[in-house]
C-alpha cells in the first residue's frame, strides 16, 4: 500500500475530509516527507515538536528517527486516529491543542533535561503560517530549528534576504532577525490531498543563539519595520511620516544623518538600516 492508498484508506474508515477551516492538505509524497525529516536532521538526541499532525504522515518517520515527539493537533477528528497509529510507540505524546494557546515554554522546560535539541517541525496551513512562526520566535523558545513546509511563495518571502527585492515583506526582516533561513526544497501541489491550488516548499531557519544585529529597543525595531511595510509602495520616508512615528523633517533629517537615501523604498534596505533607524529614532525618545 502507498502513501495515497494508506491516506485514503485512513480517511474512509475513520470518515473525516480535509477540514478547510483547519487548512487540511495532507502530504502522500514519501520523498517529500523524507526530505523533511532529512532537512530537520533528527536522532534520539532530539526532542520534535510537531504542529498539525494531521493523519500522522510524517510523524511516522519523526517517531523512528527521534527521541521524543510530541504532536499538538488542534482537530479533534485526528486525536483518535493518531493514538490508534501510534500507540505502540513509547516516545509517542499527543495534545489536542491550538498551538497558539498552548505554553510551549512550559512543554519544553518539562523535556529539555532529557535533549540535546529542542526542533520544531510542520506542515503548517497556509492561512496560519506567520502566526505560528512568529509565535515561536517571540517567545524566544529553547529550540535550536524550526522545518516546515509553507505555501511557496511565502517561502520565498520567509528565506529572502533583506534589501533584495519588492517580494520581501516585514516578515523577511523578522525571520532574518532571530535565525539563518533557508529555502530547501520545492514540493508541487499534486503531492498533496486534497490538491492545494498553489505549490509549496520546504524551509529549515536555523535559531541564532543572539539576533543577527544589536538594537536599543527591540520593541521600536519591529515597529519601524511594520510600519515601514503597512504601505510598501510607497518611499521608506512617505510610510514612516504617514504612520506618525515622527515629524516628517525629524525622519528627513535622521535618514540624511544615516546617508540614507530620501526615495528610497522600505524593501531596499538592510537589516542593519534598520537598526540603525530603530536606534536613531529610540535616541531621541531618550
Amino acid at each position: 500500500m502507498n502513501l495515497l492508498q494508506e491516506t485514503k484508506y485512513l480517511m474512509n474508515k475513520y470518515n473525516i475530509t480535509a477540514n478547510k477551516s483547519y487548512g487540511q492538505n495532507f502530504l502522500i509524497d514519501i520523498e517529500s516527507l523524507e526530505k523533511i525529516t532529512e532537512t530537520a536532521n533528527i536522532s534520539k538526541n532530539d526532542l520534535i515538536i510537531e504542529i498539525g499532525p494531521g493523519l500522522g504522515n510524517l510523524t511516522t518517520l519523526l517517531l523512528e528517527n527521534a527521541g521524543k515527539v510530541i504532536c499538538i493537533e488542534i482537530d479533534e477528528k485526528m486525536i483518535k486516529i493518531l493514538n490508534d497509529r501510534f500507540n505502540i510507540y513509547n516516545n509517542f505524546e499527543l495534545i489536542n491543542e491550538d498551538i497558539l494557546k498552548v505554553d510551549l515554554n512550559d512543554i519544553i522546560n518539562n523535556q529539555i533535561t532529557k535533549f540535546e535539541n529542542v526542533k520544531v517541525v510542520a506542515n503548517l496551513p497556509y492561512y496560519i503560517t506567520t502566526p505560528i512562526i512568529m509565535h515561536l520566535l517571540e517567545n524566544k523558545l529553547a529550540i535550536s530549528s524550526i522545518t516546515i513546509m509553507v505555501q511557496k511563495e511565502v517561502a520565498r518571502r520567509l528565506t529572502d534576504l533583506p534589501g533584495t527585492g519588492k517580494e520581501i515583506g516585514a516578515i523577511t526582516y523578522n525571520i532574518n532577525y532571530y535565525t539563518n533561513p533557508q529555502y530547501i526544497y520545492t514540493v508541487t501541489k499534486d503531492c498533496f490531498l486534497p490538491v492545494p491550488k498553489v505549490d509549496s516548499a520546504i524551509i529549515h531557519l536555523e535559531i541564532l543563539k543572539n539576533p543577527k544585529i544589536t538594537v536599543k529597543n527591540e520593541e521600536l525595531f519591529f515597529k519601524v519595520i511594520k510600519y515601514a511595510f503597512m504601505q510598501k509602495r510607497k518611499t521608506l520616508l512617505n510610510s514612516l511620516t504617514n504612520s506618525k512615528l515622527a515629524e516628517k523633517s525629524f525622519l528627513e533629517k535622521m535618514l540624511t544623518d544615516l546617508n540614507i537615501d530620501l526615495k528610497i523604498r522600505p524593501e531596499k534596505l538592510s537589516i542593519e538600516e534598520f537598526g540603525k533607524i530603530s536606534d536613531y529614532i529610540n535616541r531621541a525618545n531618550t
